[in-house]
C-alpha cells in the first residue's frame, strides 16, 4: 500500500479543506498566516504502519528530527515509542527535552564537534553513526578521558546509486561526503576492536532521500550484510543494522515508496542475520501530515506571466526554490467556482527565486483567498528563515478535533533579541 492510499488528512468537506474536522479557514482566522498545520492523527497512523511493516526485527523507529523538530510533535512521537535520529547538539537537546530516552537515540552527521560528542557520551546514547576514521579516533579519545565506553556503528557507503529527485539528496555513492567505503570500514572495525573505550554495536547505511523504489535499499543491504558476515568471521559481533531512512512519499506528483513491500523484503534478511533493525523515517512520518496555509495578497498580470502573490514564500518553505521540490497547491474554499489558469505562485521575498510553484495550473484565486500548500510537514518550518527580516510563522497541531498552538508566531522583538545594539 503506497502512502497516497491512506486517508487524506486534509479532506474537502462541503467545499472547504479541513484538518481533524476543523476548517483550515478557521485556523487561519485564529492564528494568522502564513501558518503551518499538522495532523497528529495522521502521524500516529504512520508510526503504526511502520511498526507493523517492520515487525519481527525488533525494530527501533528512530525518527529523523531534522525533518520537523517541533517540541510538541517530538513529545507525541516519543510517547508512541519512537527513538530519534539526530544530527546536531540542538537536535539532541530537543529529543531529550521531549522525553525521548538517550538509549533510543542515534547520532549521525559528518562534522560532530567535541562539544557534541561529549554531551552525547554523557547522555549515554544508543550509538554514533561514524562517518570517518578521524571521527572514530576523536570519539575514542573523548570516551577514554571521560571513563565511559562509546557505542558506534560505521556508516558504510555502499556506492549504490539511488534514483532521488535531486542530486543533493543522493548520499550512498562515492562522490558524497557521507559514509566510509566498505574496504575502509573493515579496517575501522578492526582498529576499534583493540580500543577499550569503544564498542562496535552496529552497522549503518543510508543511501539518500525521497527514494520510491525498494531495489536500491535491497542492493545496499546485500552489500552491508556481506560485510557483517566478514566481521563476524573476524570476531566482531554486532547488535543492530541501521538501514537509514529516505523513504519516499507522494507529493501529489507520483506514488511514494511501498513501505509494506520493503518490510516484507528486509525483515527476513535482518532477522536471519541475528540483528536488530533500526530505521530512520522522517519525511515519511510527518510530511503528508502538514500543510502551509498562505493568503493571496495580489494577482499580477504581465505580458508573459500571471503571478499569484502570497504572504508565504521561500522564507517559509524553501524546498521548491532549493530542490525544485513539488508541492500541490489548492484553494482552501472552493464553494465559489474559479477558472483554471497557468500561473507562478510567488512569495514576498526580494528574490526571483522566491516561488512555491511555476507554470502551475490552478483554480485562479482572488486576493484575500487562502491557499493550502500540501505535504509541508517535513523540511518546511525547520528550514524557514528570517531572510528579509521576516517573522517565522506559527505552528498548530490538530489532534482529537482540537487545535493547539505549538509554536507562536515570531514578533519584531524576536528578530533582534539576541543582538547587541551598540
Amino acid at each position: 500500500m503506497g502512502t497516497g492510499l491512506l486517508t487524506d488528512p486534509f479532506p474537502r468537506v462541503d467545499g472547504r479543506i479541513q484538518c481533524g474536522g476543523i476548517p483550515l479557514g478557521e485556523l487561519a482566522v485564529e492564528f494568522g498566516t502564513p501558518l503551518y498545520v499538522y495532523d497528529m492523527e495522521r502521524i500516529r497512523r504512520q508510526v503504526g504502519r511502520f511498526e507493523q511493516a517492520f515487525a519481527g526485527a525488533g525494530v527501533l523507529i528512530a525518527y529523523s528530527v531534522k525533518a520537523n523538530g517541533n517540541l510538541a510533535l517530538l513529545r507525541e512521537i516519543g510517547a508512541l515509542g519512537c527513538g530519534a535520529d539526530i544530527t546536531s547538539l540542538g537536535e539532541l537537546h530537543r529529543a531529550r527535552r521531549a522525553g525521548i530516552p538517550a538509549s533510543s537515540i542515534v547520532f549521525a552527521g559528518v562534522a560532530k564537534s567535541e562539544i557534541e560528542l561529549t554531551r552525547a557520551l554523557d547522555e549515554g546514547i544508543y550509538g554514533f553513526n561514524v562517518e570517518s576514521e578521524s571521527e572514530l579516533e576523536r570519539i575514542d579519545r573523548l570516551a577514554a578521558l571521560m571513563g565511559v565506553q562509546a557505542a558506534f556503528a560505521v556508516r558504510v557507503n555502499p556506492n549504490v546509486a539511488a534514483d532521488t529527485p535531486h542530486e543533493y539528496t543522493a548520499t550512498g555513492h562515492d562522490a558524497t561526503k557521507f559514509g566510509v567505503p566498505i574496504d575502509r570500514a573493515r579496517a575501522l572495525y578492526s582498529w576499534a576492536a583493540d580500543r577499550p573505550s569503544l564498542v562496535a554495536r552496529g552497522i549503518d547505511v543510508h543511501i539518500g532521500s525521497q527514494i520510491v523504489d525498494t531495489a536500491p535499499y535491497l542492493e545496499a543491504l546485500d552489500r552491508v550484510l556481506g560485510l557483517v558476515e566478514e566481521l563476524r568471521g573476524a570476531g566482531v559481533g554486532l547488535e543492530y543494522l541501521d538501514m537509514g531512512g529516505g523513504f519516499g512519499i507522494s507529493y501529489g506528483d507520483g506514488a511514494g515508496l511501498d513501505i509494506e513491500a520493503l518490510g516484507r523484503a528486509v525483515v527476513p534478511l535482518v532477522s536471519e542475520a541475528g540483528l536488530r533493525l533500526v530505521i530512520e523515517p522522517g519525511r515519511s512520518l510527518v510530511g503528508e501530515a502538514g500543510v502551509l496555509l498562505t493568503r493571496v495578497q495580489y494577482v499580477k498580470r504581465t505580458s508573459g506571466k500571471t503571478f499569484v502573490i502570497i504572504d508565504g514564500g521561500m522564507s517559509e518553505l524553501i524546498r521548491p526554490s532549493h530542490y525544485g521540490g513539488y508541492h500541490a497547491i489548492r484553494r482552501v474554499d472552493t464553494r465559489l467556482d474559479r477558472h483554471v489558469e497557468r500561473v507562478d505562485v510567488v512569495g514576498p521575498v526580494c528574490e526571483t527565486g522566491d516561488f512555491l510553484a511555476r507554470d502551475r495550473e490552478i483554480d485562479m484565486p482572488d486576493p484575500g483567498e487562502l491557499l493550502a500548500v500540501h505535504t509541508a510537514g517535513a523540511y518546511g518550518f525547520v528550514m524557514a528563515s528570517n531572510y528579509n527580516a521576516r517573522l517565522r510563522p506559527a505552528e498548530v497541531m490538530v489532534d482529537g478535533g482540537e487545535a493547539r498552538l505549538v509554536r507562536r508566531r515570531e514578533t519584531l522583538d524576536d528578530l533582534t533579541r539576541l543582538e547587541e545594539d551598540l
